[in-house]
């Protein structure tokens, strides 16, 4: 990175902030009475005891997802889905009316829509032909508003990951935040960002709890950064932004890696048998590179393929609407069953 100095970046209110002090952020010991957070002591019908505010900074889930990432605990921030990371870092960085963000579309809508949300411009540089990152034309696009270059890697929704020396040069050419999404990175052979966090103060790696952990409806999103950063994020968000229930659940599912990892094998395995099946639909005209756990697929003509798997009770993605992925439709890699379930109603289908 150029100068990058976090003080020079961060909001000047941002930086004023004096932050919520709850309850359970003032006291963090054993006790045998709490009457300090006005709860209702005498609990719920629940068999579960849920009256008691949660640990505001998910300290045991922390120290669990450290062991497994090999990341120090104070180096991570969880967020209520990876949307929430996103949101309070251009909350955090960005002023609004005034500064803007980096994306490279077709990439994740969240970036764009938490933007828009906040005020905040958006540049955007499409990719090229070949779904790789346009580094020339992204250099040339920097200017004194530019404080956060969003990187989805593997990318939604073309399913390749970039080149890391592309991406490396970002650090060498830019001053403010670069954030690399891997939501989608334990379903592929590329090592993670995480093993240079502590070479750059201006990287946030993204990953989430969603996919390969299979914890979608619990909505637990990690951001692994700078200490300073993670401390910035921590003064903004909402106090008690994740439950007592999702922190015991998560745990539980942390808790058994092996299962996990087991899984993820399966839709890889999955994910190869599927690519060969596809190959002998001549209304398939491609099916891109993916490391992630879905496909990017060319067909003759998606609106008309995406409407009748409807008709069949099957539902994929048609990405027909954004840039460079014309006639291309996005399908999640199923179950063993889901998959020939798909592939029985691709035989049917008359282009």
């Amino acid at each position: 990175m150029k100068d990058f100095n976090i003080e020079n970046i961060t909001r000047e209110n941002i930086r004023k902030l004096i932050p919520y002090s709850s309850a359970r952020s003032e006291y963090e010991g054993d006790a045998q009475v709490f009457l300090d957070a006005n709860e209702n002591s005498l609990g719920s019908s629940l068999q579960e005891n849920f009256h008691r505010y949660p640990d505001p900074l998910q300290k045991k889930l922390k120290e669990k997802i450290s062991t497994i990432k090999n990341i120090n605990a104070k180096n991570i921030f969880i967020g209520n889905g990876s949307d929430e990371a996103i949101d309070l870092l251009i909350r955090a960085f960005c002023n609004p009316g005034k500064d803007e963000i980096l994306i490279f579309p077709p990439t994740y809508g969240m970036y764009e829509v938490s933007a828009a949300i906040n005020d905040v411009e958006i540049k955007e540089i499409l990719l090229t032909k070949d779904f790789e990152l346009n580094i020339s034309e992204l250099k040339k696009s920097i200017t004194n508003k530019t404080k956060i270059i969003f990187v989805c890697s593997p990318n939604n929704p073309t399913g390749n990951s970039f080149n890391e020396n592309e991406i490396e040069n970002l650090f060498n050419s830019f001053n403010g935040i670069v954030v690399i999404d891997e939501a989608y990175i334990d379903f592929s052979d590329k090592a993670s960002w995480l093993k240079k966090l502590n070479q750059y103060p201006n990287l946030v790696i993204l990953q989430t709890l969603s996919k390969a952990w299979a914890l979608a409806g619990l909505r637990i999103g990690m951001a692994f950064a700078s200490e300073e950063i993670i401390q910035i994020l921590n003064k903004i968000k909402p106090p008690y932004n994740i439950s007592v229930a999702t922190q015991k659940l998560a745990l539980q599912v942390l808790n058994d890696e092996e299962k996990a990892y087991q899984k993820i094998n399966v839709i890889k395995k999955e994910k190869q048998k599927l690519v060969e099946d596809l190959k002998v639909f001549d209304f398939i005209k491609k099916i891109y590179p993916s490391d992630t756990n879905f496909l990017l697929v060319k067909v003759s003509d998606a609106t008309r393929l995406y409407k009748y798997l409807l008709t069949r009770n099957i539902v994929v993605r048609n990405r027909s609407n954004q840039p460079l992925c014309d006639n291309c439709l996005r399908i999640t890699i199923g179950t063993p069953q889901e998959n020939i379930f798909l592939l029985q109603a691709l035989k049917s289908y008359t282009a």
